[in-house]
């Protein structure tokens, strides 16, 4: 074996390795919990893997020693989180190639419903509350490159339920005052991210909006209590405040959560 081929097979990844840690029910619920960004207890994820305390801490040793999520100590509690976007990204890929469950109950089937309606994507909204946000902010010009329609037929690289890459989306000068008075301000994004990213939207098969911007807003959003999470995991509701500040902020109609309110943009 020569230099160059040593050196081909030490970097090779080892996919079935990191495949076998996904192989497992349980400990995919457990990422799945951490999908929309939160830093969680061993006894929250517990429950929601549906195992025992002692499985989960198992769980949750082969989860870090694969590199899928990462723990940090606030005094005597351990939160854990996913390791990064790419594991989210990794969650979201399986789910498309994965079967659907089969809804056997009435809870099932009104969680599928909030999830379309509104929940959270890694760490910023989606459904048909983030698809109507991004097209209010390409209606109001805080936000032009695009108009958020999703067209298979012209798609290059962007694909249902992914982070989206034909589309160059740009905040306007405008849209920097608009953000900035709302309590976001493009400016002092983290440089960890880029700060406008999209994706195609599972749901909606249209844009919402990612990156910094998006996971700032949705943020914001939940500062001013305009939006709570939901009882099961990644669902986010509307308060009834935020329902009317929605509507006066960013002129969201006020039956914007009925599929058929959202504009095709043909």
């Amino acid at each position: 074996m020569n230099a160059n081929t040593a050196d081909r097979v030490e970097r090779e990844a080892d996919v079935a390795a990191v495949a076998a840690v996904f192989g497992d029910a349980s400990r995919v619920r457990v990422l799945l919990a951490l999908g929309d960004g939160r830093q969680l207890p061993a006894s929250v994820l517990a429950a929601e893997a549906g195992v025992s305390p002692s499985t989960v801490s198992a769980h949750l040793n082969r989860l870090l020693q694969a590199g899928l999520v990462t723990v940090a100590s606030h005094g005597r509690h351990r939160y854990y989180r996913l390791g990064g976007p790419d594991v989210s990204d990794v969650l979201e890929a399986l789910a498309r190639v994965a079967p659907p469950k089969t809804v056997r109950s009435l809870r099932d089937g009104t969680r599928a419903a909030q999830l379309r309606r509104c929940r959270t994507c890694y760490d910023h909204l989606a459904g048909r509350l983030g698809v109507a946000l991004m097209d209010a902010l390409l209606e109001r010009g805080v936000l032009t490159g695009g108009d958020g329609v999703y067209r298979p037929e012209r798609a290059d690289h962007d694909r249902p339920s992914a982070p989206g890459h034909d589309t160059r989306y740009r905040v306007t000068p405008e849209g920097h005052r608009f953000l900035a008075d709302f309590g976001v301000d493009p400016g002092q994004l983290p440089r960890r991210r880029p700060a406008i990213r999209y994706c195609v939207d599972w749901s909606e098969q249209r844009h919402h909006l990612s990156g910094a911007l998006g996971a700032a807003l949705t943020g914001r959003l939940f500062a001013l209590e305009w939006i709570k999470r939901g009882d099961a995991r990644r669902v986010v509701r509307v308060t009834e405040a935020g329902r009317e500040g929605l509507v006066r902020a960013f002129g969201l109609a006020e039956d914007w959560d009925t599929p058929e309110r959202v504009p095709s943009r043909a």
